[in-house]
C-alpha cells in the first residue's frame, strides 16, 4: 500500500498477515463459510454441468415463446432441500434461478418455494437431478 518494495516492508507485511490469521483462527472468529475453500475442486464441474442445464432450458424457453403450441403452464411448488448447509441450500437456490424457465421465489430451511414455467420444468426439478449434484458438491470436503 505504500508503495515500497523493499524486501523487508514486504517481510514485515507477511508476517503481520500471518499473525493476523493465526490470532483470528485461535479466538474462532472465522466460520467455515466465510470462504469455502472445500468447494474449490468440485465447482468448475458443477459449473460446467449447470452451464449445459442453462443452455437446454435457454433453447426450452425460447421453443415454448416460438411454437404457440407448445404449453406454458405456469406453476408454483414447494421442494424439500437435501442440502446440510446454508451455503449449498443457496447455491441450490441460486441454479434453480439461474436456469431460465424457474425462479426461486422463497427459501426457508423447510423448503424451496418455485416457480416453473411448465410441468417438465417442475418434473426436472423434482427428480433431484440438480439437488444431488449440489449435495455432492458439498460433500466433496
Amino acid at each position: 500500500m505504500s508503495g515500497h518494495l523493499e524486501a523487508l516492508s514486504v517481510t514485515f507485511g507477511a508476517i503481520s498477515c500471518l499473525f493476523i490469521v493465526y490470532m483470528a483462527r485461535r479466538m474462532d472468529i472465522i466460520d467455515g463459510e466465510s470462504h469455502p475453500i472445500h468447494l474449490s475442486l468440485g465447482l468448475p464441474i458443477y459449473w460446467i454441468w449447470l452451464s449445459w442445464e442453462i443452455l437446454k432450458a435457454n433453447v426450452d424457453v425460447a421453443r415454448r415463446i416460438m411454437h404457440p403450441k407448445m404449453p406454458i403452464d405456469p406453476r408454483l411448488f414447494k421442494l424439500a432441500p437435501q442440502q446440510n448447509s446454508d451455503l449449498a441450500r443457496v447455491i441450490y437456490a441460486n441454479s434453480i434461478t439461474l436456469t431460465p424457465g424457474t425462479i426461486t421465489t422463497d427459501l426457508t430451511t423447510e423448503y424451496l418455494q418455485v416457480h416453473a414455467l411448465s410441468m417438465e420444468g417442475e418434473k426436472e426439478l423434482k427428480t433431484g437431478t440438480m439437488a444431488s449434484k449440489v449435495s455432492a458438491l458439498e460433500m466433496s470436503k
